[in-house]
């Protein structure tokens, strides 16, 4: 290990972990009093309120959910049912979905936060010519909304062959991405002390090597938290999945709208379909919540 490496990893270790407990610290002991605990265990309450009665209703019958509300789990237990779940397995469109779901938010949340993390290390750390000025553009594609682009974006995949294909989503998620990738991520490895780098040059790490061995194990928490943010906004897109998905293999929001539009009363497929389509995003954010929560706390120390 380098000396650069011991320092990066000093901060990664103990300086970081020492900065982070002592912000934690202050934050839990301001935070500690019974009425505060109280109210955030409330606030908890109400905000999994939804997810809870989306997934009991999921486990009653269609008659049950129109005769009464969800609640009546509680005083009716024998009410619960896996049927719903089974005829969910059994409606390939649905389940076809869900994978057309996956191969759409993998590849755009890998795309957006590779080339983010590139681009914000170039912008942060390298000289090249209209530097400053290409940054101001990526800020300024911030701004526009998707719904500008739709139309031209539309032509434009029709005209490559890109129209309604996985890879024709994929690339517009991945575009729309990047501007908030690179402006997050530039800032974020712009904090970066400058004497790790130098240190690291003299050791004789050449782009490739600082980018990957000093900048990276860096910027872990800003990385990660750009890639929950990521996944969760193209796994709940609905709206270019709408237009330029294909059409006979639509992704799991554009099933289940699909499934209302034909079938008004399909309760027993959208309840359930609709629970699986959320709990995913809810296992992804708190499978990451170390690594989101130390993005956010490393944020607050800067």
């Amino acid at each position: 290990m380098t000396s650069v490496e011991g320092v990066v990893a000093g901060r990664r270790g103990g300086g970081a972990v020492r900065v982070g407990r002592s912000l934690a610290g202050r934050l839990a002991a301001r935070t500690g009093g019974g009425a505060v605990r109280v109210f955030l265990v409330l606030v908890a309450l109400f905000w999994l309120m939804p997810s809870v009665g989306l997934l009991l209703s999921s486990l009653r019958s269609p008659q049950q959910i129109a005769e009464s509300g969800w609640w009546e789990v509680f005083t009716k237990p024998a009410e619960i049912t896996f049927d719903n779940y089974s005829q969910l397995l059994s409606n390939g469109k649905v389940m076809g979905s869900l994978l057309t779901t996956a191969e759409i938010t993998v590849p755009a949340t890998v795309l957006v936060v590779v080339i983010g993390s590139l681009a914000g290390y170039a912008f942060a750390w390298m000289d090249f010519p209209g530097r400053d000025g290409w940054f101001m553009v990526v800020v300024g594609l911030l701004v526009v909304p998707v719904q500008v682009a739709l139309i031209p974006v539309a032509k434009l995949f029709g005209a490559v062959g890109l129209f309604e294909t996985t890879a024709g989503v994929v690339l517009f998620h991945t575009a729309f991405g990047l501007p908030f990738a690179v402006f997050l991520l530039r800032n974020f490895f712009a904090e970066i002390p400058r004497e790790l780098l130098e240190a690291a040059r003299l050791d004789g790490a050449g782009e490739l090597r600082l980018f990957t061995r000093v900048v990276m194990p860096l910027g872990g928490p800003a990385i990660a938290s750009l890639g929950i943010f990521q996944f969760l906004w193209v796994w709940n897109d609905m709206l270019v999945a709408l237009i330029f998905a294909d059409s006979g293999s639509p992704p799991i929001t554009v099933a289940l709208q699909q499934e209302v539009r034909q079938f008004g009363n399909n309760i027993d497929v959208l309840a359930p379909g609709a629970f699986v389509s959320m709990v995913v995003p809810l296992i992804v954010f708190f499978a990451f919540q170390r690594q989101f929560v130390s993005g956010v706390m490393a944020g607050a120390v800067k």
